[in-house]
């Protein structure tokens, strides 16, 4: 008689490694990963301290045992560029004071133990070897309009002070608007005229001027030429992003993701010129990191950086999902509003999660992708929290339909699981 056909659930029993704490945890993840030029690690919240905990374990047997020497991460370029400075060993400041620059809500986000223990590991492990085999930290996201204008003019003041007063020529539009929103705002409605040209101009003005001025100034210098092209990019992109805010909805969180992805693929470039090879490992939520295409996303005609990257790196990208049932988190009620740890309210029973719960496996590692067991394409809700958590709105604001296994090429799932604790707000310290 055959066997009646498999269920999600009982794929899952039967496919699912129950996790045991140790480092065994991530063997399989890590056979996954050979070869591979980009692997994504994803959060289903942007609160959880399992989640960064167990991304910086992974990250650090990536870094240490296969030769991935670049860390990308869901925080804007500027702010991340001083974390990467600590982690290379410049400066002076303490691993705590190079986190200051995450001041935008959501600061908890990197501003947090988990990520502090991670970036001290890396410095300590960067400490002695050549530049081309240090591994650094950098920021994918757009949001810092007015942080990148000025360190493009900053860079330039240093670099060629003629430039310099073009590139303030070429921001002029941003002026006196000193809330990005606000800029958007204003340029939808025909109120200020679009950054758009002067800024393009800038960017292609630096990436022309780039090899004379390694040409002429070494290899040491390609580090700061670098940080300023993509600041310039940022501005580009940010640019555009605010403009749209208030046209429609998809636009934004596709030039969003378009733009992460088109960072990630400069970063892996950069690294290689440098010496090294480009292989990246990227922190970000999980609504960023699986593949579009298997959500409901794709109605709305929204794309993702894990799809984007699948669709360039094929199978040299691994996209990993982490989920959890139950437990608390840290996020916040209003946006700019202080976050605070939230109970998070077992998942429906329709979703992923309440299957995961229902399996009685607690914590486990799931292998999908092309080869995953049939059912686990099937689609079920799936839940996200971001940096607001929403209870009494749980269904609308936290859940959309998915398809486990087209999402991701492996997942961890913890049944419960404890809130981020944020570090004290920092003192300010000018970074050099």
């Amino acid at each position: 008689m055959p066997s009646p056909p498999l269920t999600p659930f009982l794929a899952v029993r039967e496919t699912a490694h129950r996790l045991q704490g140790n480092a065994s945890d991530y063997a399989s993840l890590l056979d996954l990963a050979l070869g591979k030029q980009y692997v994504l690690l994803g959060e289903a919240t942007h609160g959880t301290a399992e989640f960064y905990r167990m991304r910086a374990q992974i990250t650090q047997a990536l870094i240490a045992g296969h030769g991935f020497d670049a860390v990308a991460i869901e925080g804007d370029w500027p702010d991340a560029w001083r974390v990467n400075r600590y982690v290379q060993g410049e400066g002076d400041d303490s691993g705590e004071q190079a986190l200051a620059d995450f001041e935008r809500f959501p600061s908890w986000m990197w501003r947090n133990q988990e990520f502090l223990s991670f970036i001290e590991w890396l410095r300590a492990h960067n400490a002695g070897l050549p530049r081309e085999r240090r591994t650094g930290v950098y920021g994918l996201d757009l949001y810092s309009l007015y942080r990148s204008a000025e360190a493009v003019i900053g860079y330039l003041e240093r670099t060629d002070p003629a430039q310099a007063e073009a590139a303030r020529h070429h921001y002029a539009a941003l002026d006196h608007v000193r809330d990005p929103a606000a800029y958007g705002y204003q340029a939808a409605a025909g109120l200020r005229a679009p950054a758009r040209d002067g800024a393009i101009r800038q960017l292609l003005q630096l990436r022309n001027d780039e090899a004379a001025y390694i040409s002429q100034n070494g290899l040491a210098a390609m580090d700061s030429h670098f940080f300023a092209e993509q600041n310039a990019l940022v501005v580009v992109n940010a640019e555009a992003y605010y403009r749209e805010m208030f046209g429609r909805r998809v636009s934004t969180w596709n030039l969003r993701d378009a733009h992460m992805a088109q960072t990630l693929y400069s970063l892996a470039a950069y690294r290689q010129r440098q010496g090294g090879n480009g292989r990246t490992v990227v922190w970000a939520h999980n609504s960023h990191l699986g593949d579009a295409r298997a959500t409901e996303s794709r109605l709305r005609g929204e794309w993702n950086l894990g799809q984007l990257v699948r669709q360039q790196a094929g199978t040299r990208a691994l996209l990993v999902g982490f989920t959890t049932y139950a437990g608390h988190v840290c996020a916040a009620s209003e946006w700019d509003g202080d976050p605070e740890p939230k109970r998070i309210v077992p998942a429906l029973p329709d979703s992923w999660e309440a299957l995961f719960h229902a399996t009685g496996l607690d914590r486990f590692f799931l292998p999908l992708g092309p080869g995953a067991s049939g059912p686990l394409f099937e689609v079920l809700l799936e839940r996200a929290i971001g940096v607001l958590y929403l209870p009494r709105t749980e269904r609308a604001s936290h859940y959309f339909d998915a398809s486990i296994a087209g999402q991701f090429d492996a997942l961890f799932h913890l049944d419960e699981t404890v809130a981020l604790e944020p570090l004290q707000p920092a003192e300010p310290v000018a970074a050099d």
